[in-house]
């Protein structure tokens, strides 16, 4: 059974002047000018902003983007200790987006570094919904811990509240940004969670267990499972193949959510390796540990309709989630079996590390029958995708339509995608003289290929869009911003942003 969801603070709106806000630590924004560090937080009074632009002068803080300074209270400030957050120069340019996500990376890099503090209140430049929702965005990511296998729970213990000081405008974004970033963490958790533990039969229980909470019984979430047996008699052929290594059996997932007066249907398909040692076609050993993030698409394809339905948005979303295990074993499949895949389409497997698309072309046949306005496919596909576009940026290939959208949606979310083409030669390299494909092409451009191979199970005239997410879904390096060691929960806030924007069409 999957572990229990972490415990994200409490988020609420103070207001008044920062300085006299009850909490054991505040958090103080700050530009960087040229005569030092400038208070940047609404209301703040003209004595406590001397004092704390003295105290950031005397402790060598300029307000720099990413600096951090935790210091005594001054005498004019009520809360215990104070933590400057730098924010940078004053945006001078018309880039909405950016001065957001400004926002959001200095609130998280603040709460990152506090432990063992029961209550935080922010003091930024909230102005409106939108300004206020990227600084509660950030520090909830930012306060985010894992230990649900820690034996004593951790050393430390989390903040447990958080308080923006904002004006009473900028409630509805404390109240989105409280849903989505509680939709990452929940992805964070699954994509964190060992893989002992977490397989496509409680992957699966994990989904209907949090389908069955009382916010989504009330929005009419469903889900319906479709166990091994059921995938091989109704000719799902990749999730099969894949699967067939593992004692615990694929699972193919169904979740949805259809409000009534939803006028567009949009499908999220997430590739759910739970674990991937890369079956016959065996990983090098290497951080092979790693390979249990290999199921974060499935997660945030999830977590993102879970986040869309509480928000209550007026769109349909349906969700699956192809689920195996890709385990070598006398059952497992080998390079050069053929597979038969849902809806026909023959493929000869010839490495068997290239899994995901397998049991993605499955999901996108499936997810098609419904006749969906728009279908995105989330995936930790290729290594091709760290090597393009590095461990932070995620690759989106499709329709150009779709994929311009996706763009849109991630720009506005603040998670960072680029728009990648899909060349009509990449197909050559999947030609097989045995089946209509192969699963596994050149190395040049294999990112690409990869979008090539998965275009080849979406039926001309589809708006499709395929988000290569591999390196930013699982962060191997140091913390950075409001991103933490481990999972991330990209890309569950560009998601519900998509749907956002779908509703608002």
């Amino acid at each position: 059974m999957a572990t229990p969801s972490t415990a994200l603070p409490t988020i609420s709106r103070a207001s008044g002047d920062p300085a006299t806000a009850t909490a054991d630590v505040l958090v103080v924004a700050f530009h960087s000018g040229e005569d030092g560090a400038v208070p940047a937080a609404q209301g703040l009074a003209k004595k406590p902003a001397s004092a704390l632009a003295a105290a950031a002068a005397a402790v060598g803080h300029t307000g720099k983007a990413g600096a951090v300074a935790r210091i005594p209270a001054p005498t004019a400030v009520r809360a215990g200790s104070v933590v400057l957050a730098g924010l940078g120069a004053p945006s001078t340019d018309e880039d909405p987006a950016a001065a957001l996500e400004s926002l959001r990376r200095a609130a998280g890099t603040a709460l990152r570094g506090l432990s063992d503090v029961e209550s935080v209140a922010l003091a930024f430049p909230v102005t409106d919904a939108a300004t206020a929702e990227a600084v509660a965005t950030g520090a909830l990511l930012g306060s985010y811990r894992y230990t649900a296998y820690l034996s004593d729970g951790g050393s430390s213990t989390p903040v447990r509240s958080l308080a923006v000081i904002a004006p009473s405008a900028a409630q509805s974004g404390l109240d989105r940004a409280a849903t989505v970033a509680r939709a990452a963490a929940d992805a964070r958790d699954l994509v964190n969670q060992p893989p002992l533990d977490l397989y496509p039969e409680s992957f699966a229980q994990a989904v209907v267990d949090q389908a069955a909470g009382s916010e989504l019984k009330k929005a009419k979430v469903r889900v319906e499972v479709l166990d091994e047996d059921t995938l091989r008699s109704r000719g799902f052929g990749g999730l099969i193949g894949v699967g067939g290594g593992s004692p615990r059996g694929p699972r193919l997932v169904k979740v949805s959510y259809a409000p009534k007066k939803a006028s567009t249907h949009l499908a999220l398909v997430g590739k759910g390796i739970t674990f991937d040692s890369g079956g016959i076609s065996l990983k090098p050993a290497a951080k092979m540990e790693e390979m249990k993030s290999d199921m974060a698409g499935a997660a945030a394809a999830a977590q993102a309709l879970f986040a869309i339905a509480r928000l209550g948005l007026p769109v349909r979303v349906t969700a699956w989630l192809a689920l195996a295990e890709n385990m070598p074993s006398g059952s497992a499949q080998r390079p050069a079996d053929v597979l038969r895949i849902y809806g026909g389409k023959t493929v000869e497997v010839t490495n068997t590390d290239a899994e995901g698309r397998l049991v993605l072309a499955d999901a996108l046949v499936a997810a098609q029958e419904e006749s969906p306005d728009l279908v995105v496919d989330i995936a930790t596909l290729t290594g091709a995708q760290i090597v393009a576009l590095g461990a932070r940026t995620s690759g989106v290939m499709g329709t150009d339509a779709a994929r311009n959208r996706l763009v849109l949606a991630a720009e506005a979310s603040g998670e960072p995608f680029w728009p990648m083409p899909i060349p009509e030669e990449m197909l050559k390299s999947f030609d097989s003289t045995t089946a209509d494909l192969t699963n596994s092409g050149g190395r040049a451009g294999g990112m690409l290929a990869a979008a090539a191979f998965l275009r080849e199970f979406v039926a001309d005239g589809v708006e499709w869009a395929h988000l290569d997410i591999a390196g930013p879904s699982y962060n191997a390096e140091a913390p950075h911003g409001y991103t933490v060691k481990g999972g991330t929960g990209v890309p569950v806030r560009t998601l519900v942003e998509l749907a956002d924007q779908l509703a608002g069409a």
